[in-house]
Order: structure tokens, then sequence, then C-alpha cells
């Protein structure tokens, strides 16, 4: 599959079927998330695979009672490893870490469209909570929570803004 077909394919769902993807897809997955781009290539992003029933309940109800987080049969939780962009100061710590995560999850959804499987990209979350649930030390900061699996039903496409519309020039 091209990129543009994956980008095109890519789609968050919310519902997902029993059938569990594979050990092996999932670490592949992590795999290619890795070699995203990252700030002076520090690579200052963890991954936290979560298959457990009962964890994965726990982040769906901090993550604002999504409870398509538990249904999933797999999450990874991106993280921001503080520590590892150290080197570039608040910037780093504040800002640079989390693009290196964003840009980690973006390469996980679309390695989730070449493997025939769904996901959806969860911001909205109790940090403070997802931290506690996962033990997480203190220098490591969660980013997203990917629910993966297979969809249980039909997927619906969302509706897109004219790019045309998005775009801005700086007149010299």
């Amino acid at each position: 599959m091209n990129v543009k077909d994956a980008i095109k394919q890519r789609h968050c769902i919310r519902s997902f079927s029993d059938k569990i993807p594979s050990p092996n897809i999932i670490r592949e997955m992590v795999k290619y998330a890795n070699l995203a781009p990252s700030a002076g290539n520090l690579q200052a992003r963890d991954f936290i695979i979560v298959d457990d029933f009962e964890i994965k309940k726990r982040l769906g109800i901090a993550a604002l009672d999504q409870d398509f987080i538990a249904e999933a049969p797999v999450n990874i939780v991106v993280c921001a490893n503080l520590n590892r962009i150290s080197s570039y100061g608040k910037r780093g710590r504040e800002l640079y870490c989390i693009q290196d995560s964003a840009v980690a999850v973006e390469h996980i959804l679309l390695v989730a469209v070449d493997y025939g499987l769904d996901a959806c990209w969860v911001g909205a979350f109790d940090e403070i909570a997802v931290s506690e649930i996962l033990s997480l030390p203190s220098h490591v900061r969660p980013v997203a929570i990917i629910p993966i699996g297979y969809s249980k039903g039909e997927v619906v496409s969302t509706a897109r803004m004219d790019p045309r519309s998005l775009i801005h020039y700086n007149e010299w």
C-alpha cells in the first residue's frame, strides 16, 4: 500500500470486534512508530502496550469515560520521555518530546491501515490518572492512547475542510 492510500483510508474507530491482532503486528507497529523523526534523533518517546482488560477499563474511565478504550483488544499508550530530551532544555521538555510522540502516533495509525487494523487517536484524558494507572515514572508523560483492533461495523468517513481554506501566505 502506498502512503497516500494509507492516509486516505485512515479513520478513527470507536467500536471494536473481539478479533485480536497478532502480538507480532503490534510489535511491528511500535518498530515503525520509532522510525518517525525526532528532535536530535533522541527518540524521546516510549510505548506502553496494554491488553489487560482491567487496565484498559481504568484507562477508559481516565479518558473521560470513553468505554471503547476497554473494548479494543490492545491499546498503545504513547508517552514523551522527558529525560531523553533534556539536552534541549525547557523547549525540548515542553514541545519537542510532544512533537516526537505525535509523529510516532501518526506512524502507528498509518501502519495500522497497512495491516488492515483500525484505531483511534485519543488525547482527551486525565494525564495524572493515566500516569498512575500505568505506574509511569515522573519523567514519562502520556501523550496519546491508541485503541487498536478490527472494526465491529461499517466505517464511515468524516468530512474534511477544503484545503484551500486552510492555506495562508505571508506576503513580504
